[in-house]
């Protein structure tokens, strides 16, 4: 449903989206993930034919931007960062003048089904100026799916959230998900786990990576590293581990109580935990607490977009 190819938008000499080319089809749920600048807003507004592109081209659902860019709007619903609104409307007067602008018949049992799903109807009669940041978030997610879009474009979707309001608005992008496509831009990691099945990250306008959730945090340092803490003293202790065969490093893993804990990083020797439980058991060691980590998002994140600010 969207075919981006060798997408790039220069402002002067500066490059804020080089070369970018990826496909999404339908039922994917791409989380969009980059430092601040990095170029996913650029992007965005060059697929929903709201920027020009320098060169390349974007398709959604068939309609090229440059070409047919009313018909790229009429297909996707699109979420900005900020989502503008008029402040001096209504929800329900802003969604029924939308609906009108985009000639949809059954306006209000639409409207009617959009307000519940987004929950506006506490305040769909309260001038949108009143309103709290994440009510107009809201507001705005409401508009991108009124006239149910093939294509979602979701900037920031829970910006000023709480976090019940965060995981409804997560709930409702799996709902929709299914024969849908949905990028949603985000900084939040974890929100990438818990609604993408793809991710990708752009670093100054370049795409970084392209894979899954799971994928990603396996490029963490930290995938398969075991968090263990020993009662006792720990001399020697970091020795021991370090010398086990498969282990590449030994940290200190200092626990919120203040007490002494060790990280041990896996090498190429495949999983270290069996190699650990032998040895503690062989010292009588007494363990108290021994976690394997699923590896760290911002670890990748970092590591994958060095040299800019996040």
């Amino acid at each position: 449903m969207i075919e981006i190819q060798h997408l790039s938008k220069h402002f002067g000499s500066f490059r804020a989206v080089d070369d970018v080319s990826l496909t999404v089809a339908p039922g994917e749920v791409l989380g969009f993930l980059g430092p601040n600048g990095a170029g996913k807003s650029t992007t965005m507004k060059m697929i929903t034919g709201f920027l020009t592109p320098t060169k390349g081209t974007a398709l959604v659902c068939d309609h090229n931007v440059i070409k047919d860019p009313m018909g790229v709007k009429r297909a996707l619903g699109y979420l900005p960062e900020g989502a503008p609104l008029y402040p001096d409307m209504t929800p329900i007067g802003l969604l029924k003048f939308a609906a009108a602008a985009r000639g949809i018949d059954d306006a209000s049992a639409r409207i009617k089904r959009v307000i519940e799903r987004v929950e506006l109807g506490s305040v769909r009669r309260k001038r949108i100026e009143t309103l709290s940041k994440g009510f107009k978030r809201r507001v705005g997610l409401a508009l991108a799916i009124l006239h149910d879009p093939a294509v979602l474009i979701l900037d920031e979707p829970t910006d000023g959230l709480d976090p019940t309001q965060k995981h409804q608005v997560r709930e409702l992008i799996r709902e929709m998900a299914q024969g849908k496509v949905i990028v949603l831009s985000t900084h939040i990691l974890e929100e990438v786990e818990a609604v993408c099945s793809r991710a990708i990250i752009i670093a100054k306008g370049k795409l970084r990576f392209d894979g899954t959730p799971t994928e990603l945090r396996l490029r963490s340092r930290h995938a398969g590293a075991v968090e263990l803490r020993i009662a006792g003293s720990q001399e020697g202790v970091r020795e021991v581990l370090a010398g086990l065969g498969g282990v590449a490093a030994v940290e200190e893993a200092p626990f919120g109580d203040g007490g002494q804990g060790w990280l041990v990083f896996p090498g190429e020797g495949g999983p270290v935990l069996p190699k650990i439980l032998g040895e503690a058991q062989a010292r009588s060691w007494d363990m108290t607490h021994i976690h394997v980590e699923s590896g760290r998002l911002d670890d990748v994140f970092r590591t994958i977009t060095q040299g800019e600010v996040a």
